[in-house]
């Protein structure tokens, strides 16, 4: 229980990423905030959930959107200490077939949404001077977008390069910001469009020879929140079973 007392929020919430990242966060005590766009799914899953929660439905990449959620978020659950940004958009087109709509909307969920978030959180973080901020990469951000479009590679590097940016400007305030490059998650909008000789291709690239599962992924983000993780910002940790090596 070392975040008892603890509010987070984790938006991209209805995925399977951030949805384990939530229970582990119900499980050491916080109260949890969870957003996402699928307000049907959020009502769905949020009634099987153990611990203090609140579901608000919004579309991250819209800056007044998120305004009114944070206030909403904070008037049920009080002050928000952690911040989880999550998405679950994918893309995997390539330079031709990557339109000038399916570009925006991927760095909209990836890049913007985060940045809306963090701009509504951090002044009251370095307030009181803890917050606890994660970047949740999508892949590309370490390998040149091997294996996905450019648009979901650039949204990798600018949610890195932001990661970066904040963890520098926030240190002070005694808030960290730190990110997370998972590799393929079972059950993800990575995965499960895939089709049998797809995922074995992906497979193949995995020196440990599986896809991460959503309760490991989970792990990560608990112990960057921990008080424990204290001493610990500006990183991109790699939870990737090897696909990246560095």
């Amino acid at each position: 229980m070392t975040l008892k007392g603890k509010t987070a929020i984790v938006t991209g919430a209805a995925g399977v990423a951030a949805l384990a990242a939530v229970r582990v966060l119900l499980e050491d005590g916080a109260q949890v905030g969870l957003v996402d766009a699928d307000a049907l799914r959020l009502d769905s899953l949020i009634r099987f959930l153990r611990g203090t929660t609140v579901a608000v439905p919004c579309d991250s990449a819209d800056p007044g959107a998120v305004r009114q959620a944070f206030a909403q978020i904070e008037k049920v659950l009080g002050p928000v200490d952690i911040l989880v940004n999550v998405s679950d958009v994918a893309s995997s087109s390539r330079l031709e077939s990557t339109d000038p709509g399916e570009w925006r909307r991927v760095l909209a969920a990836h890049a913007d949404s985060a940045f809306n978030w963090v701009y509504a959180v951090m002044p009251g973080m370095k307030k009181r001077a803890w917050g606890r901020i994660v970047n949740v990469l999508p892949p590309g951000a370490k390998n040149g977008g091997a294996d996905v479009g450019p648009a979901y590679a650039a949204a990798a590097g600018a949610l890195a390069w932001l990661t970066f940016a904040l963890a520098r400007e926030a240190s002070a305030g005694g808030v960290t910001v730190n990110a997370i490059s998972p590799g393929p998650i079972e059950g993800s909008n990575a995965i499960e469009p895939l089709n049998e000789s797809q995922r074995r291709q992906l497979l193949a690239q995995v020196p440990l020879g599986r896809f991460c599962k959503p309760e490991e992924f989970a792990h990560a983000v608990r112990f960057l929140v921990s008080p424990q993780a204290g001493f610990i910002t500006g990183e991109i940790v790699d939870v990737n079973g090897g696909t990246v090596m560095d």
